[in-house]
């Protein structure tokens, strides 16, 4: 299939100007402004108390461990620490927001002027400017039913620290767009302060997309797209509102700044309200909430106990286990795989082991959308499985048995391999017994063979494959064809 091209290479006059917004829930064990638990659950209103709900007369106390996570991400992303920050209510009314205001910050954001290296298609390296890192509580969670034309409201995510991490405008694409978020959540996995997990909600990102002629010198409008829970389903929704932006302007229409929708059937995007400008947010500060003083010693404990970070992680991942560029970008898209595998390798030093988890485990869980702490072949297993085929006892054709069978079970492989009768036939004299009687068996295909088709190679691969049930020594039953039809 051909490759996709972008709107901005069938319209060179024009580009593009991506700032991105980006809501991190912090994984503290209890909330931002109250002592209930942060823990995700399925039950509504569980977790949540009269500071939750806004009950008039009760009052916040800030939880410190949201001051040492933010302070670790502005470390990381090379931002500017504040010394003094402040709380400021950003009013808004909806049913998800109890007090109907916010607790955020305004003027005083906690970290600014960071930036993130990402890598372009081609290769280099690009840096993206961050404007600030600020702290906040997120709102509850508005539930619609189907049929019956009610609505609900859960409250157990009122109260969950947020930090929210703007960038400038330096975003140029939508490959851009993505290697940015995936950088961005490998980060904040790294430092163990975030899930990052898009489908709970806990890394969403708001994209705002702007276009203008090349030789204009202030940006386009801009429209924002919100609640994409994908990084896939980011990148088409950019590449999509890019190219109707480009059409609206050069059909002499006029962009209007407005919040927009992803629908993932149409493959469009879809108006859900005009962009709010600050001022109808009334900003002021808290009352309630002290200022925020952070030591420069305060900093600097909390820099001497970063973890590692993922260009050195990457770096790493190459000097030790001699990982391709390829394989450590898929690897360290989730950190959780990086910590599988570096389990795994304390078991065995296997070159084979990379691609059994690239193919084989990672492609098992998106066939049965299961999620890496439900996979059922621990890094122990898998080692154990791969280690099978180092020292012959399987092939790779029998192993793919005993992969599936231990994905669905979490059964002991050297257990499956014993009771199915797997192990492999590495006797040279058995084999090759084999092998005459095939070519016995098919003058005529061995004539051909022998005339030039040396295609038909595969053909007495096949059939000794066959013959051995699958279970013949590829590279023994390779050797023994070569001298027997030559």
């Amino acid at each position: 299939m051909a490759e996709k091209v972008s709107a901005l290479d069938r319209y060179p006059a024009y580009r593009t100007d991506i700032g991105i917004e980006v809501h991190v829930q912090l994984n503290t064990a209890s909330k931002i402004f109250c002592s209930c638990s942060n823990a995700q659950t399925d039950q509504p209103n569980t977790h949540i108390c009269q500071v939750c709900c806004g009950h008039p007369g009760v009052l916040p106390v800030l939880n410190k461990e949201v001051i040492v996570s933010a302070i670790k991400v502005g470390l990381a992303t090379n931002s500017e620490i504040s010394h003094r920050s402040l709380f400021a209510r950003k009013h808004y009314f909806y049913p998800d927001l109890p007090k109907n205001y916010q607790i955020t910050q305004d003027k005083l954001p906690i970290c600014t002027e960071g930036h993130v290296m990402i890598t372009k298609e081609d290769g280099t390296q690009k840096k993206i400017r961050l404007i600030r890192i600020h702290i906040e509580e997120d709102a509850g969670k508005n539930i619609h039913a189907a049929y019956t034309n009610e609505s609900f409201v859960d409250f157990n995510r009122t109260g969950t620290p947020l930090l929210e991490i703007v960038s400038y405008p330096d975003i140029e694409n939508a490959q851009e767009a993505k290697a940015y978020l995936k950088a961005l959540r490998a980060l904040v996995q790294s430092l163990g302060i975030s899930t990052g997990n898009m489908e709970e909600g806990s890394f969403r990102a708001d994209t705002n997309v702007s276009v203008r002629k090349k030789d204009a010198a202030t940006l386009g409008t801009r429209c924002e797209l919100k609640n994409i829970n994908s990084f896939k389903f980011i990148g088409d929704a950019v590449e999509y509102e890019i190219e109707r932006q480009i059409n609206a302007l050069e059909d002499g229409k006029k962009i209007i700044q407005q919040t927009l929708l992803w629908d993932t059937k149409t493959k469009t995007t879809a108006p859900m309200r005009s962009k709010e400008e600050a001022a109808d947010y009334r900003y002021f500060p808290d009352p309630d909430l002290p200022i925020i003083e952070v030591e420069k010693d305060f900093i600097e404990a909390i820099k001497k106990n970063l973890p590692e970070l993922p260009a050195a992680k990457a770096h790493r991942l190459q000097k030790d286990y001699g990982l391709t560029s390829y394989e450590i970008e898929v690897l360290t898209d989730d950190q959780e795989f990086v910590t599988y595998f570096e389990q795994c390798m304390q078991y065995t030093k296997s070159t084979q082991l990379i691609n059994w988890l690239l193919r084989d485990v990672m492609g098992y869980l998106k066939e049965h959308k299961l999620s890496l702490d439900q996979c059922k072949i621990t890094p122990e297993k898998l080692a154990a499985l791969v280690t099978l085929i180092d020292n012959g006892t399987i092939n790779t054709a029998a192993a793919q048995t005993v992969f599936t069978a231990c994905a669905k079970d979490g059964s002991d492989p050297l257990t499956v391999v014993t009771e199915k009768g797997l192990q492999q036939i590495g006797d040279v004299a058995q084999l090759e017994a084999i092998i005459i009687d095939i070519i016995a068996a098919n003058p005529h295909m061995v004539a051909q063979y022998k005339s030039g088709k040396d295609k038909l190679f595969g053909f007495f691969v096949g059939q000794a494959m066959q013959k051995t049930s699958g279970k013949g020594d590829p590279k023994i039953l390779s050797d023994l064809l070569k001298k027997h039809l030559s």
